[in-house]
Order: structure tokens, then C-alpha cells, then sequence
């Protein structure tokens, strides 16, 4: 037996066990995936065929919709013809047209003829994956902004919602080309991010997701360099949108952004940015806790806020059945009203159904994660997590190295989830001195750089 041949099952049960609940979460959702020709451009259009297949043998309806940029330009540059763009358009004359066009079928052969390889030792390997394509889009024409004559451009008008859902029910990829009609006929040249958008709102798809040249939003705006923001509520990604340029570069995360806020404000509760230049990128976003691009999320569709004075009761009704049967130490009244700002509820129609707090020890650049709690008539939702991704959220903003967890009954979900068993002598001295060694909780930490 080989050294790898040992290793590989205790590296890859392991994974597999994670990835589990995400694909028991995802089975029977909807994503709208936004391509870009500089995908295609790139030469990463089998690999992220075969990661798409992936994800339809495990039960995503997907809706697939590939942009052109790079080939029409090169088509034009090939007549001699200059690319011509405004207001973050591209000015579609005659000769665009036709480039457009003749991109867009060339295109679509390449994407089906990517979906029907079968060839062995390939993901792709005993694949049945049927693309549908069609007159899916009513268009209008972006017409004269500014003294600009857009020509043939469009925007969408209309989705037929109803035909794209009965063809992904029936298991097919539907691909959408950025072109659409108006009803006498007349045929426009869109912007794949409006079709990918317009999609998702009309369907109200459960995520879209653009795989794009940005690796995400940065965490500092002003530093491009910066990590990325994992994750970005509605509230701030308009924020930094009304901030920002109002035309930025598609190579730029503002460009996706502002597409990512207008479908979260329509409905869509996760939109996602993320890079085609990493390898399984989608795979990652989707699969892993963290992911690896940018997700912005209306967070009126989860209630999840800071708490309150108001929340206090709940908060008491919540982790009561926890504390009762040991799995949590008890907090009274007073103990929990004196910190409630250090409190983070998940609230539905007036009742608190998930919370945790955070205490920060600033000499030591870490802080304890405590009392994280979901109801358990709601426990498999992904509450959790959604929690912890906020908390962790609220130590990097205060400038934290690391958050600290002390269990005795629920260190797998934690250690999933990247943290990591240390001794209690590790912790600060403020909290050792509190640390209870006959309950001998478990110490776990995760670090957030």
C-alpha cells in the first residue's frame, strides 16, 4: 500500500462528511451563474463546465448565463473596427451587431460541446447533462442617455420566468446568450450582468453568483489589495456603491456589486462574487463555510441584528432548555442585561430563535464566542452558521486575531468549522481566572487572519 493510497481516506471521509450538509441545504435550489467571456477568454471553460455538472448531479437547478466582452472585441478589432463604450455601456452600431452575434453562436457551441464531454477519469464521466437554450428574453433599447445613441443596445424588459422554470424542473442547464428581441423583432445587444440579474429576480433564485476577474470586495475599499470580505450585508454594499465611481471597470469588484445589491434589494437572498482565476471556485463558495469570494445578503430576510434591552427575554427563553440540561452555563437576568450589547440575535415575526455574544479581550487581540444558541425547532438551517459568521465579523472589525469558544458537548460542529483544540493554560489571564476546572470545558480557537 502506497503512503497516499494510506492517507487518502482520512483526508478525503472527513471532507466529505463536512460538504454533506451543503449539498442535503442546496438539493432542489436555484442559482443563476453569471460567465464571463474573459472566463472563456481565459481557457477556464472545461474545468468550470465539469464544477457546474458537479453541482447539477447534486441537485442545483442551474441557469447559466455567459457573456462576450473579449470576443466581440476581438471580432471588431479583426474589421479594423474600434470598441466603442459609455456610461459603462458598449455602443452597439451595426458592425457590433454583427460581431455580437456571430460571438454569441460560437460561443454557445463551445459551452454545449463543453457539457457533452462524457471522457473517463473526468468529472464529466457518465454525465447526462442537457442545455437548453431559447428566445428567453424581451428586450428594450438602452436608447440615447446623455447625447449617447446606444444603437442596438438593450436592456432586458421582460423574463419568461415560467419557461425557464418548467425546462430547469425538467433537469436541464438552461444558457442564456446576453442577446434579446423586442416584440417586432428587432434583436439587442445586452450585458450579461443585467440578463444574469434580471434572471435571478425573476425567478427569485435562491443565489446568484458571478464568476468573474474580481477576487471580491476588498474589506478596506480604499486598499484593493486588502483581504476579501467574505461577507457583505445589503446595508453596507450600498453604502460603499454610493461611495464608489459610477462606472467602474468590469475587472473591478463595484462593477458586480452594484448587479449583486439590485438583486438582494429585489428579493434574491444571496448574490456572490467570486474569481474564475482560483480552480473550483464555485465549488468552494458553495460548498465550504467560508467560501472564497464575496456573498452579499439582505439581512432583513434573517432578522439578524444586534440585540437589544427588548431582546433580554428572549434571549432568557431561548438558552433556558441548554442550560437545564447542562450543555450551557447558567446566566441570570442581571448577568445577561449588563451585556446585552455584546449579544447577536436571529429574530423571526418577534421571536428570538438564535443568539450568541461576544466578549472581547483586547491586551490578549482575541475574544470568547459565548452562549451560541439555535432553537432546536430550527436547528440544521444553517443559523448557526450565520451567527458565527457575524461574530467573527464583529472581532475583525475590532481589530482581533482569533475568537475562543469554551464546550463540553459541541466541539465537532466548532472544529468543522475551522477551530482548533488548545490548552486552557492558553487563554488570557482574565478569563483563566474564571475558567471552571471541574466542568473542564473544552478550549477551542479559530483564527481570523
Amino acid at each position: 500500500m502506497t503512503a497516499t493510497s494510506f492517507v487518502f481516506p482520512h483526508t478525503f471521509v472527513p471532507w466529505f462528511r463536512a460538504v454533506a450538509p451543503y449539498i442535503h441545504a442546496y438539493r432542489g435550489e436555484t442559482f443563476v451563474v453569471g460567465m464571463p467571456g474573459e472566463l472563456i477568454a481565459a481557457g477556464k471553460l472545461n474545468s468550470f463546465v465539469q464544477d457546474l455538472a458537479i453541482m447539477h448531479a447534486m441537485g442545483i437547478k442551474i441557469v447559466l448565463a455567459h457573456g462576450f466582452r473579449p470576443q466581440v472585441n476581438e471580432q471588431l478589432a479583426a474589421k479594423g473596427q474600434p470598441a466603442r463604450y459609455s456610461h459603462g455601456l458598449r455602443i452597439t452600431d451595426a458592425v457590433a451587431l454583427d460581431c455580437a452575434q456571430e460571438a454569441a453562436g460560437q460561443l454557445r457551441f463551445e459551452i454545449e460541446a463543453a457539457f457533452s464531454q462524457g471522457l473517463p477519469n473526468t468529472p464529466m464521466a457518465n454525465a447526462t447533462v442537457r442545455v437548453v437554450s431559447g428566445n428567453f428574453l424581451t428586450a428594450r433599447p438602452v436608447g440615447i442617455v446623455d447625447g449617447v445613441d446606444f444603437q442596438h443596445s438593450g436592456l432586458v424588459r421582460r423574463v419568461d420566468a415560467a419557461a425557464i422554470q418548467r425546462a430547469i424542473d425538467t433537469g436541464a442547464i438552461v444558457l442564456l446568450s446576453p442577446f434579446g428581441f423586442s416584440p417586432t423583432g428587432e434583436a439587442f445587444n445586452l450585458t450579461m450582468e443585467d440578463v444574469a440579474t434580471s434572471t435571478a429576480i425573476a425567478l427569485q433564485a435562491d443565489k446568484l453568483v458571478f464568476v468573474c476577474e474580481s477576487a471580491g470586495v476588498p474589506e478596506d475599499p480604499n486598499d484593493p489589495e486588502s483581504a476579501v470580505d467574505t461577507e457583505l450585508a445589503l446595508a453596507d454594499a450600498e453604502r460603499m456603491l454610493a461611495n464608489s465611481p459610477p462606472y467602474p471597470s468590469p475587472k473591478e469588484a463595484m462593477f458586480y456589486l452594484r448587479h449583486c445589491a439590485r438583486a438582494c434589494r429585489a428579493g434574491v437572498e444571496r448574490s456572490h462574487i467570486i474569481p474564475f482565476s482560483v480552480d473550483g471556485a464555485l465549488l468552494q463558495e458553495v460548498y465550504t463555510h467560508d467560501g472564497i469570494g464575496t456573498m452579499v445578503v439582505d439581512e432583513k430576510l434573517e432578522s439578524l441584528r444586534e440585540a437589544t434591552s427588548d431582546d433580554v427575554g428572549g434571549i432568557i427563553a431561548l438558552i433556558d432548555p441548554f442550560e437545564r440540561d447542562g450543555t450551557m452555563v447558567k446566566r441570570d437576568r442581571n448577568e445577561i442585561e449588563r451585556d446585552i450589547q455584546a449579544y447577536t440575535v436571529i429574530e423571526h415575526d418577534g421571536v428570538i430563535f438564535g443568539c450568541a455574544a461576544l466578549f472581547p479581550y483586547v491586551e490578549a487581540h482575541t475574544a470568547e464566542m459565548a452562549a451560541l444558541t439555535v432553537s432546536a425547532e430550527v436547528q440544521g438551517q444553517g443559523d448557526g452558521d450565520r451567527l458565527l459568521k457575524r461574530i467573527e465579523q464583529r472581532a475583525k472589525s475590532m481589530g482581533l486575531e482569533s475568537i475562543f469558544v469554551l464546550t463540553t458537548r459541541t466541539m465537532h460542529w466548532f472544529i468543522k468549522r475551522g477551530f482548533q483544540t488548545v490548552d486552557p493554560e492558553w487563554l488570557p489571564e482574565e478569563r483563566k481566572r474564571k475558567y471552571n476546572w471541574d466542568r473542564r470545558s473544552q478550549v477551542l480557537v479559530k483564527r481570523l487572519t
